[in-house]
Order: C-alpha cells, then sequence, then structure tokens
C-alpha cells in the first residue's frame, strides 16, 4: 500500500529528529572509556610535573585518563602520534609553543602542521627556562659563565631536551648574544636524561625548562641555576634573577603548554574537556604547587586564547630562528 505524502513527511521528520537526538546523546555522554594523554617528552621534566597531576585531577569530571609518555624528536612523535589520531576526544597531547615552533619553522619535512593538525584546547601554564651549571662550574652569574666559556674555546657544552626544542633555542640565543660559536650543542631525548648527565658532570651547562624538580637539584647543590629567561622575576621564585637584569636584554624564552586535541574534534568535546581543564586550574592548591616549582599557571584559558597564543610564538620566534639560520633535519 503505497504511503500517503503526510506520513512520508511525518517519517522523514521523526528519522531526523532520532538523527540530530542520537548526535546530542553521543556529545553528553562522553567519555565513555578512558582518554589518553601523550605527555611528548620523558618523565622527568616539566611537561610531566604539568601533565600527571592535571590527569589525575580531570578524572571526576572526565573519568579515566591515562598518561603516555612519547618521547623523542624534541616533542615532535608526540606530537605527530596525536595529529595523526582518531579526531573522537579520546587522545589528547600536552604540547604547545615547542611542537609549533619546532614543525613549523625548524622542519623542512615537517611529520605534520600543528595549526592544521591539532585543535587547541586550553592552556594550563606558562613556564620559562633556567640556565644551569654542573657546581664545578666556577660561575656565580651568567657573565662569569660566559667568561668561562670563552677562556675554554671549545670546551664547553650545554644540554637541551632535543633539537630544535626551545630550550635549544634558548641556548642558541645566549650564544649569538654572548659572542660563543664554540659552545656546543648536545642534544636529549628529554629533560630527564639531561638533568642527570648535568648532575653527573658529564655536561657542565644544561637549559631545562624550570620544574619542581630543577628548583630541588638547585637548592640542594646538585646544580646551580645562574638565570632564568624569563621577562621577569617568576612569581613563585623570585629570588632568582633574569638573564634580562644580568645584561641580555633579549635573552627571553617562554612557552606554553597545555592540552590540545586532533583537528576535527567535535566543538562540543572541546568546550567539555576546556570548562574540566579551567575548573582544576581554579584550584588554589593547583594553582600554588605550579607556582612553587617557577610555573606559571594560565588560569582563563578558552580554546581561541590558547589558539592566539601559539600563534603569536610563530610571529615571536621567526625572526630568531632565521637570524640563527639553521633547521634540524
Amino acid at each position: 500500500m503505497a504511503l500517503s505524502r503526510r506520513t512520508v513527511l511525518h517519517l522523514a521528520t521523526s528519522a531526523a529528529v532520532l538523527s540530530a537526538t542520537s548526535r546530542f546523546a553521543r556529545a553528553e555522554t562522553f567519555p565513555a572509556r578512558p582518554i589518553r594523554l601523550v605527555v611528548p617528552f620523558p618523565p622527568g621534566g616539566v611537561f610531566d610535573f604539568i601533565g600527571r597531576p592535571l590527569a589525575e585531577r580531570l578524572k571526576p569530571v572526565l573519568g579515566s585518563v591515562f598518561v603516555e609518555n612519547v618521547g623523542g624528536g624534541g616533542g615532535t612523535l608526540g606530537g605527530a602520534a596525536v595529529a595523526h589520531a582518531r579526531a573522537d576526544g579520546y587522545t589528547m597531547l600536552l604540547g604547545g609553543t615547542t611542537q609549533y615552533v619546532t614543525e613549523i619553522l625548524l622542519k623542512t619535512r615537517p611529520l605534520y602542521d600543528p595549526l592544521k593538525d591539532l585543535e587547541p584546547i586550553a592552556d594550563a601554564a606558562v613556564t620559562t627556562f633556567a640556565i644551569t651549571v654542573h657546581p664545578s662550574v666556577p660561575a656565580k652569574d651568567l657573565k662569569e659563565l660566559v667568561t668561562y666559556a670563552k677562556q675554554n674555546p671549545g670546551k664547553v657544552s650545554y644540554g637541551s631536551s632535543g633539537a630544535g626544542t626551545l630550550n635549544h633555542l634558548t641556548g642558541e640565543a645566549l650564544k649569538l648574544q654572548a659572542g660563543l660559536p664554540d659552545l656546543t650543542h648536545v642534544p636529549y631525548r628529554g629533560a630527564g636524561p639531561a638533568l642527570a648527565d648535568l648532575m653527573g658532570g658529564q655536561i657542565p651547562v644544561n637549559i631545562p625548562a624550570m620544574s619542581r624538580q630543577v628548583l630541588e637539584f638547585h637548592r640542594t647543590g646538585k646544580l646551580r641555576i645562574l638565570a632564568v629567561v624569563s621577562p621577569t622575576r617568576l612569581t613563585g621564585t623570585p629570588e632568582l634573577p633574569t638573564a634580562v637584569e644580568q645584561g641580555f636584554p633579549t635573552l627571553v624564552a617562554q612557552q606554553f603548554i597545555g592540552l590540545l586535541a586532533p583537528a576535527g574534534t567535535p566543538k562540543e568535546i572541546v568546550a567539555q574537556i576546556a570548562q574540566a581543564t579551567h575548573a582544576v586550574l581554579a584550584a588554589k592548591d593547583f594553582q600554588q604547587m605550579l607556582l612553587e616549582a617557577g610555573v606559571e599557571p594560565d588560569v582563563d584559558s578558552t580554546p581561541d586564547k590558547f589558539r592566539r597564543a601559539l600563534e603569536g610564538d610563530i610571529v615571536h620566534w621567526t625572526p630568531v630562528i632565521n637570524a640563527m639560520g639553521f633547521k634540524i633535519d
């Protein structure tokens, strides 16, 4: 029996409503399984320091969030793993400035395009870097380190978390400003191995991101922080001098570290994770934990603000990298 036009229209309308309701229900039930948070460096660095407590505090809202350290390539491999993952909200990256600068500015054959392949969710913190030395190095400040390096040409090296990381770029900026072409770069697969070699005496200088671990090593005499490269002294560690106030006015480097998802992740899921992250960062004890480690919490980040900050980093680092004149592949 043929259906009437009214019946056909009714059935079509019902199907559309059911489809919309189904999509809404799927969005509302997120997450239905564990979420993977990729930390793109080995344990022991500032990314791990931020990522693990953040994941733990997201659990009451988002359910199971497990951290997976995917190191290598100065943060590139972890970033690529997320950029190429399914855009369903179940894979996130703890990343930011490092991945954007490395892939966009430092590579001729990038593994992915962060501007196109990653979706910013929320910034968690703004970090800076410390210029540190082994206790045996006869330097109590940055100028004394420069003098020591010039007196020992070709014998002083510095470690970083990997080629193309902001730690590396900070070291190259120091070389340019101080006139130290013989200061040799030694790349590692993350902050942990570089710190271990610094304290073991295998390298005399290291440029790690500020973290609680770095501060503890400084305060217990296992390494010495000569300067931080933030624009001004850090809120939680005001006793540490900046490179700027030691006569290096343009030796400034910061990085945004937050949550990113594969491009195409549904906007409602991005908004849900951003809201959960904002709630974590609003907690005073979480803020204090970051401040005490020399890390500045970003308490009012949104997906749009995070995106603009990362785009601004590309603008900031482009002339610096052009002046250095190097690529990492």
